[in-house]
C-alpha cells in the first residue's frame, strides 16, 4: 500500500480524483499502477519530506485505490473509506502505516439526502446564472453526482483552511459532514454575492467620481482661459491653488492646506470664516518649502567681513569661523547654538548680521524680551480668536527662505506665568534633533527648521532655564577697552552718525583728544551703546551750527567739548590718593562693565555688634561673616578689640545694589588692616572669593574687572591663582599697565599687603 501524505486537499470518501503520476512519486517501493491500493494520511501543518514526525500527522486518513491511467501521465484515483491511521512510521524519509476503517454514523437517510443534495445544486445553478461564466459553470455543477463530489470539486473556490478541510472528513456523523459541506458552499455564494454588488457599487462611485472629475475639469480650463483674459480678476481660490502647486510642500503640509483650500471654495466670500481660511492660505503660501541650495562657504571671506563689521572680539570672531567650517565640510547647518552673552552694546545681535552677510543668507532678529505666553513661540491654535503664528514662524516668512541667520535676542528676558512657559517651548525650536519637524500650532503641520543657523544674544545666563542653556554654547562677549572704543568710533560710529545726520565728513572734525575725553569721561559700559548716544548728540549740535552758517567747518576739541555735550555726566571711581587702615580697593562686576569698589570698615565704642551699609545682597553679607571669621583666626591677639566695640563696614554708592562672593578677600583685608592698623598701599586692588580654610577661589567677570582697574589708576591687582587662564581674554593694552599677582590663600595676600 502507499501511503501518500498530503496537506490542505479536501478529500472524502466514494470521489473521483485526478492527480499527476509524480504525485506518487517518492511514496515507497510500490509499483503505481491499476489496482493499487493507497493509504492519505493528512499533515497538520506543512513541512518538508525530512522533517515529517508522527505528531505532524492526524490520527484519521481516507483509502484509495488507482482505478486507471489518462492523457498527459494523470492517475485516476477512486477514494474509499475513512480509516484510523495506526502504527505510523518514518524510515530515512519514507512512511510506512496500518490502517483500520473507521464506523460512520448513518444518521442521514438516503432520501433526505438526496433532497439537501438536490436543494444544493439547484441553489448553486441559481446562483450561476447572472454571471458570464454561468452556462461553463452550469454545466459543471450538472455533473456532480452526489454533495460529496460537488463541494471536493468546488474545494479550491471555498473559503475554507486546511483545518476546516479535515474537519469535513473527520466528522463521523454524515448528517454533520452534509451540514458542514452545505454551511460552506452557502458562505461562499453570500460571499461571492457581496463582493459583487460592492464591486457595482464602487463601479457606480467611481463613474460618478469620473464624471465629477471631467466637469472639474472642464470647469477649471473655462476659469483658466477666463484668467488670461483677466488677469486682475483671478479668484483666491485659484490664486492660492497656483501657490499651492510651486509651494513644494511636504504631504501633511499640502493636505491640510487643500482641505483648508476646498473648505474656502465651499464656504465663498459671503461666509464669516473666509478671512481666517484666506489669512492662513495666504501664510503658509509665503513661507519657503523648499530645500535651500548649498553655497559654497568662503572662510577668508568671511573673516574679512567679520573684521570689517566689528573690531577686536577675536576669540569671538575665531569661534564663529570654526562654525563655518564645520558648516562647510558638512555641506548642512551642523554645530551648536551659540549664545552670545555679554554686556549691551558690544555687538552681540549686530555680529548675526555680519554672520548671515558672510553666509549670503538672510537676516532675521526676533526680540523675546519680556515674553510670557507660550504662543508667543509656538503660535495660536485657529479655533481662538485672532489666532496668529508665532514668532519662529512669522520670522521665516519674513526672511522668505528655509535657511535664514536668525537671533533670538535677549533670551535672558524670557518670563514665565499663567500662559505658559516660552522657554520649554524654545527647547523644541534650537533642538536639532526636533526642529526639523517643528509644529507652529497655527499651522498644526510640521515645518523643517534643522536648516536655520541660530543665534542667541543674552546679557546674562543667570535667568536662563538650566534645560535651555545645556542646549547651546555659551560664548562671552568681553568689555572694550579704552582703545577698542576709540577705534570703534572712528571706524564704525563716527561715520555713521555723520551719514544719519546728513553732515559732510569735511565739515565736522573731531580730535583724538576729544574722542579719548568722551569715551573716559561720558560713559562707564562695556559696550559702545552710550558713546553711540554721545556722538550722535554731538553731531545733532554741530548740525544745528552749521545750519545758522556759525562756520564753514567746525572742530571739536578737548576744550571746546563741553559746548557740545554739557558737562561730564560722570566720573569713575580713581584709586585713593591717601593709605587709610580698614579701607582696600576691591573690583566688581556690572552689566555695564567692571568697576572698582572701596570696602571701608571702622570700629566704634559698644558691644561686639556688627552694622553693614551699603545695600549688601546675601552673598556679599555671607562673605562678611566669612571675612570676620577668619581674622579673628588669624589675628586671635588683636580680635578681641572686637568684644568691646561695634564695627561698621560700609560699601559706598549705597543706593546701587551689590552682591557676589568675589569682594570676599577685598573684606578679609579690610577687617586685617583695622585690627593690625597698618595700611594698604592704595595701589593695590583686589578680587576673590574667600573660604573659611582661607583659600582664595576662582572668580568671573575678570576681563571687565581689570580694565576697570586700569582705568581708575590702579598698578597691582591680586587675583586667584585658579583665574590665570582667564589672562588670555584680557586685552594685551590692559596687562601691559598692570601687575597681576595670582594668590592661592588668604594669608599670602595679608604677608604681602600688610608688612
Amino acid at each position: 500500500m502507499l501511503v501518500r501524505p498530503i496537506y490542505n486537499l479536501l478529500l472524502l470518501p466514494d470521489v473521483s480524483y485526478y492527480f499527476k503520476k509524480d504525485f506518487f512519486s517518492g511514496c515507497g517501493d510500490d509499483a503505481v499502477d491499476t489496482g493499487t491500493e493507497i493509504l492519505f494520511i493528512f499533515l497538520k501543518e506543512e513541512r518538508e519530506k525530512d522533517e515529517y514526525t508522527p505528531d505532524d500527522f492526524y490520527p484519521i486518513g481516507l483509502s484509495a485505490r488507482i482505478d486507471g491511467f489518462g492523457e498527459e501521465d494523470s492517475v485516476s484515483v477512486r477514494t474509499l473509506d475513512r480509516v484510523n491511521v495506526e502504527d505510523l512510521e518514518i524510515r530515512d524519509g519514507q512512511l510506512t502505516a496500518s490502517a483500520a476503517i473507521r464506523p460512520e454514523t448513518a444518521d442521514l437517510p438516503e432520501a433526505e439526502a438526496k433532497e439537501q443534495f438536490a436543494q444544493l445544486r439547484a441553489a448553486l445553478l441559481r446562483f450561476v446564472q447572472g454571471y458570464q461564466w454561468g452556462l461553463w459553470a452550469r454545466s459543471f455543477i450538472l455533473q456532480r453526482k452526489n454533495i460529496y463530489d460537488t463541494v471536493c470539486a468546488l474545494a479550491d473556490y471555498l473559503n475554507l483552511t486546511a483545518e476546516d478541510k479535515y474537519a469535513i472528513l473527520a466528522v463521523d456523523s454524515q448528517r454533520a459532514r452534509y451540514s458542514l459541506i452545505a454551511k460552506a458552499i452557502n458562505e461562499f455564494m453570500e460571499v461571492a454575492k457581496i463582493a459583487e454588488e460592492a464591486q457595482s457599487a464602487q463601479k457606480d462611485t467611481q463613474e460618478q467620481l469620473y464624471r465629477e472629475a471631467a466637469i472639474r475639469k472642464q470647469i477649471d480650463y473655462l476659469q483658466k482661459e477666463l484668467d488670461e483674459l483677466h488677469p486682475e480678476n483671478v479668484s483666491d481660490v485659484r490664486k492660492f491653488e497656483k501657490k499651492l502647486e510651486a509651494s513644494g510642500m511636504n504631504k501633511e503640509a499640502r493636505r491640510e492646506a487643500d482641505k483648508v483650500l476646498n473648505r474656502m471654495r465651499q464656504e465663498g466670500k459671503e461666509s464669516h470664516e473666509y478671512g481666517l481660511l484666506y489669512d492662513y492660505l495666504d501664510f503658509v503660501t509665503s513661507l519657503s518649502w523648499k530645500a535651500p541650495e548649498v553655497k559654497a562657504i568662503d572662510l577668508d571671506k568671511a573673516a574679512k567681513i567679520l573684521d570689517e563689521d566689528h573690531y577686536g572680539l577675536k576669540k569671538v570672531k575665531e569661534r564663529i569661523i570654526q562654525q563655518l567650517a564645520v558648516m562647510a565640510l558638512n555641506k548642512k547647518q551642523y554645530g551648536s547654538i551659540l549664545l552670545f552673552v555679554g554686556a549691551p552694546g558690544t555687538g552681540k545681535t549686530s555680529i548675526g548680521q555680519s554672520i548671515a552677510r558672510a553666509l549670503g543668507r538672510e537676516y532675521v532678529r526676533i526680540s523675546l524680551g519680556g515674553i510670557r505666553d507660550e504662543a508667543e513661540i509656538r503660535g495660536h491654535r485657529r479655533t481662538y480668536v485672532g489666532a496668529m503664528p508665532g514668532r519662529i514662524m512669522e520670522g521665516m516668512k519674513r526672511s522668505g527662505v528655509s535657511n535664514p541667520v536668525m537671533v533670538l535676542d535677549e533670551v535672558d528676558k524670557l518670563a514665565k506665568d499663567y500662559g505658559g512657559d516660552p522657554a520649554s517651548a524654545l527647547l523644541e525650536v534650537l533642538d536639532p534633533e526636533q526642529n526639523n519637524t517643528f509644529t507652529d500650532h497655527y499651522m498644526n503641520v510640521p515645518y523643517d527648521l534643522s536648516n536655520v543657523l541660530f543665534v542667541c544674544t543674552a546679557n546674562s545666563t543667570d535667568t536662563i532655564p538650566e534645560p535651555l542653556l545645556n542646549r547651546m554654547e555659551v560664548i562671552s562677549f568681553p568689555g572694550y577697552t579704552a582703545v577698542e572704543k576709540f577705534h570703534i568710533a572712528r571706524k564704525h560710529l563716527i561715520p555713521k552718525a555723520l551719514k544719519t545726520m546728513g553732515i559732510d565728513p569735511k565739515k565736522l572734525k573731531l580730535t583724538d583728544g576729544a574722542l579719548r575725553r568722551i569715551i573716559e569721561e561720558y560713559t562707564m559700559e562695556s559696550g559702545v551703546r552710550d558713546l553711540k548716544k554721545h556722538i550722535e548728540t554731538l553731531c545733532r549740535t554741530a548740525a544745528v551750527k552749521l545750519v545758522r552758517n556759525e562756520g564753514d567747518a567746525i572742530t571739536v576739541t578737548k576744550s571746546n567739548l563741553g559746548e557740545y555735550l554739557g558737562k561730564k555726566t560722570l566720573s569713575h571711581e580713581r584709586r585713593l590718593t591717601a593709605r587709610i587702615p580698614g579701607v582696600v580697593t576691591g573690583l566688581a562686576w556690572t552689566r555695564a562693565g567692571g568697576e572698582i569698589l572701596f570696602i571701608e570698615t571702622k570700629l566704634t565704642q559698644g558691644k561686639g555688634n556688627l552694622l553693614i551699609t551699603g545695600q549688601l545682597g546675601d552673598v556679599m553679607k555671607e562673605s562678611v561673616q566669612i571675612a570676620l571669621s577668619l581674622v579673628k583666626s588669624l589675628y586671635p591677639k588683636e580680635s578681641k578689640v572686637f568684644e568691646d566695640h561695634d564695627l561698621h563696614i560700609h560699601v559706598p554708592a549705597g543706593s546701587v545694589p551689590k552682591d557676589g562672593p568675589s569682594a570676599g578677600i577685598t573684606l578679609t583685608t579690610a577687617l586685617a588692616s583695622l585690627v593690625t592698623g597698618k595700611a594698604v598701599d592704595t595701589c593695590y586692588a583686589m578680587t576673590g572669593e574667600i573660604s573659611l580654610r582661607g583659600g582664595v577661589m576662582p572668580i568671573g567677570g575678570l576681563p571687565e574687572k581689570l580694565m576697570a582697574a586700569q582705568r581708575a589708576g590702579i598698578t597691582k591687582v591680586l587675583i586667584p591663582a585658579d583665574n590665570v587662564d582667564d589672562l588670555e581674554d584680557v586685552p594685551d593694552e590692559v596687562k601691559k599697565k598692570l601687575e597681576i599677582i595670582p594668590v592661592k590663600k588668604v594669608t599670602e595676600v595679608l604677608n604681602l599687603l600688610l608688612k
